[in-house]
């Protein structure tokens, strides 16, 4: 359900026209339209007003503008989690998107980016140096989303999630201050904004370590559907003993028949892993035998540029129309896997784009050193079941049955959740241990008494802790 701003709240927007050098559209101008929509176009936004601004300064006196005319904000890079958002209709949305500058430090190997910064935009900057950050599936995410959500990419099993290698943030408070928090600067803020999401101010520029990796033995091994019981059978006991340098993810894929799709998958049903293996061929190979065994139609896995692993997932790019369910499973059983082929293998009828089994384990599953609020993954896998939604009818589908995937594999799931797939409201306090989430809540309850600042997974005294069931 979507509602109109009141008058009050009309007026109040009304005063931000000057703001961010007249980058200001609010309702009922011409260009709101464009401006309210987010990646996931299935989402309606209807927000209060959008703005964009083009320097920390900027940000900084959106914040204190709309927080004197009593309306809130919502920091947005590209909306592609925007669904958890809701109401946003005393809300001023604030688009980064013009901040997109990417400073390279290749000897310390570090680099610096600016809150609207895509993850294309840090891969193509660092492969030069040889280096590579831990970035996500698709290069068309916003880095500071993501890395404050968590962050889980082809090398996570290795070196863990991206929001870990964060150095420092900047960002606008509640209360319209621009601060630095790091190691040494604001430590208690650092540990929030390191997996606590959007919810303690609005990023204006973010740091984080690369890696030396300038290559990677990465790739897919596709199959036909048909052949995707022995090949997700075979595949989860080998992921059990898989060492912490290889990540990989199992889906089922119905592709659609369009042109820009290669031409022997188009249209088609498949069974598909990918992945990519931080270590020499050799070893690589040896890895990767088991799976190869099964003859899989089409085999990619190669030594490729590092660079190239940021497409290696075939996420569509630019703004797409979608609905998704997800839960985190701690096991993967046989009797998991029977539920998992019931819905989505050979001889099956939905409407999924994809099921997705995302493998974790390894770094992920040990805190990290150091961490933020986010310091590991409790369970084996992610599930993630994901459909187009180009029109109302195929996003009733969509819903049901990314919904009926997830109620399926209840029984094997163990209670939490990884909030950056999470893109419905949900209860935020799954995505932590109780210790942490309480902690979150006590920060936010300081930083933003008034709750100024809009999250897409609100971490707030309003959402009390839900300790989780394991299985």
């Amino acid at each position: 359900m979507t509602t109109e701003p009141s008058t009050a709240t009309a007026t109040a927007s009304e005063g931000l026209r000057r703001l961010c050098g007249g980058a200001v559209h609010l309702p009922g101008d011409p260009g709101y339209d464009a401006a309210r929509v987010p990646w996931n176009v299935a989402v309606q936004q209807l927000p209060a007003a959008v703005v964009y601004p083009a320097s920390a300064d900027e940000v900084v006196e959106v914040v204190r503008a709309a927080s004197a005319a009593g309306l809130r904000v919502a920091p947005q890079g590209t909306g592609h989690n925007a669904g958890p958002l809701g109401d946003l209709t005393d809300t001023v949305l604030v688009r980064t998107s013009a901040m997109r500058e990417v400073t390279v430090d290749a000897a310390s190997r570090t680099a610096r980016v600016g809150a609207g910064a895509l993850w294309i935009d840090v891969v193509d900057a660092v492969a030069p140096f040889g280096l590579a950050a831990l970035h996500g599936s698709s290069p068309d995410v916003g880095v500071v989303g993501y890395s404050l959500g968590g962050g889980i990419g082809w090398y996570a099993r290795a070196l863990g999630m991206a929001t870990n290698s964060v150095t420092a943030v900047e960002l606008v408070t509640a209360d319209g201050r621009l601060v630095r928090a790091d190691a040494e600067h604001e430590p208690d803020l650092f540990w929030a904004v390191r997996g606590g999401g959007g919810n303690f101010g609005v990023v204006t520029a973010m740091e984080f370590r690369l890696y030396p990796i300038e290559t990677a033995y990465a790739g897919m091994l596709v199959w036909d559907r048909k052949d995707a019981e022995k090949v997700l059978r075979a595949w989860a006991r080998w992921t059990v003993d898989a060492p912490d340098e290889v990540t990989t993810a199992f889906r089922i894929l119905q592709l659609p028949p369009f042109e820009e799709i290669p031409a022997p998958v188009r249209g088609r049903q498949l069974a598909m892993i990918n992945g990519a293996v931080l270590g020499d061929d050799a070893t690589a190979e040896a890895l990767l035998a088991e799976l190869r065994a099964l003859e899989p139609e089409i085999d990619t896995f190669a030594r490729v540029p590092s660079a190239s692993l940021v497409r290696l997932h075939m996420d569509p790019e630019g703004p797409t129309p979608g609905v998704t369910a997800t839960s985190v499973l701690g096991e993967l059983s046989d009797e998991a896997i029977d539920a998992f082929l019931a819905m989505t293998g050979d001889g099956t009828s939905q409407s999924l784009l994809a099921a997705e089994l995302r493998q974790l384990g390894g770094a992920l599953a040990r805190p990290h050193a150091g961490a933020g609020a986010l310091p590991m993954l409790h369970g084996q896998f992610v599930l993630f079941g994901v459909a187009i939604a180009a029109t109302p009818e195929m996003a009733t589908a969509g819903h049901a049955d990314t919904q009926a995937l997830v109620a399926a594999m209840a029984p094997w799931a163990n209670g939490r959740q990884y909030l950056n797939f999470l893109e419905e409201s949900g209860d935020p306090s799954t995505g932590y241990d109780a210790a942490s989430y309480s902690r979150l809540q006590s920060l936010n309850a300081l930083m933003d008494p008034h709750g100024t600042v809009v999250a897409n997974h609100r971490v707030s005294a309003d959402n009390q802790i839900t300790l989780p069931t394991q299985r």
